[in-house]
């Protein structure tokens, strides 16, 4: 039996009420077997505060991202007129979402199509959560006094500015944050953006991620943070490149501080 609450927008409008929060899942996040403990781990993390949220569920469908940055525009405008229709309908106001990729396409290009939200990527809203006083770290945990790097992803950081928000919860807890050569606006590509997730990498001396995982253990650190399902992905995968599988774990923002959290 699950321990937590996912209620959907459907139930809560049968019952007349409306979600602070809309928590836009992402197809990582419903499919991807290893990244639904990411969203396990940030709902768990609402049900704790009691942040009043609420899910599409079936109703939800790929944002379009792929599509556009593969070049297919008329499937990106049909997946996108559907969502935003469905959101419309529920007049919903704020998404949080962990995926980097959603929320840059509902934040910048939804718009242009008639959806208009306030969008905020999950690190931000953990960090409002931290600051409010709503999620009170431990600091202690399997990660007190370890090193922790933060990879930025694209469509966070460079794409849409985001780069405090993930490092100031890391900073909440008791670790050291160790940066890695390339950062913030020089950040690195993990090699998976632009829809390069979908596809074998084009011939060359060496994959992306493995450059990127060769930069993060250049840190010395124990633990690999990301705010991104791709980036999830592709560090995991150049770390068991690197066959460091029992010394460097990947994880994301919201699974560290569930883990503090002790949820």
């Amino acid at each position: 039996m699950s321990t937590y609450q996912v209620p959907t927008m459907a139930e809560m409008a049968a019952n007349s009420q409306t979600p602070e929060v809309l928590f836009w899942v992402g197809c990582a996040g419903s499919f991807d077997e290893r990244y639904k403990a990411v969203t396990q781990a940030f709902v768990k993390i609402l049900n704790k505060v009691g942040v009043s949220f609420a899910v599409l569920g079936p109703e939800e469908a790929c944002t379009g991202d792929p599509a556009r940055r593969a070049g297919n525009e008329f499937l990106f405008q049909m997946q996108a007129v559907a969502n935003i229709q469905v959101m419309n309908a529920y007049e919903v106001k704020k998404v949080v979402t962990a995926c980097p990729h959603c929320f840059n396409t509902i934040k910048n290009e939804y718009p242009a199509l008639g959806g208009n939200y306030e969008v905020i990527h999950h690190s931000e809203f953990l960090q409002q959560l931290i600051n409010e006083g709503k999620v009170t770290l431990q600091g202690g945990g399997e990660f007190k006094g370890k090193k922790i790097t933060f990879h930025d992803s694209c469509y966070l950081g460079r794409a849409n500015g985001v780069y405090e928000a993930p490092r100031e919860v890391i900073k909440a807890l008791d670790v050291e944050l160790v940066e890695m050569k390339r950062c913030r606006t020089k950040g690195l590509c993990c090699g998976a953006g632009g829809a390069q997730m979908f596809k074998e990498p084009e011939p060359g001396k060496k994959d992306i991620n493995i450059e990127r995982t060769e930069e993060a253990l250049a840190t010395g650190a124990q633990a690999i943070a990301v705010g991104c399902p791709f980036c999830l992905t592709m560090m995991t995968d150049g770390i068991k490149n690197k066959n460091k599988e029992a010394e460097v774990q990947v994880y994301d923002l919201a699974e560290i501080v569930a883990k503090d959290m002790g949820i």
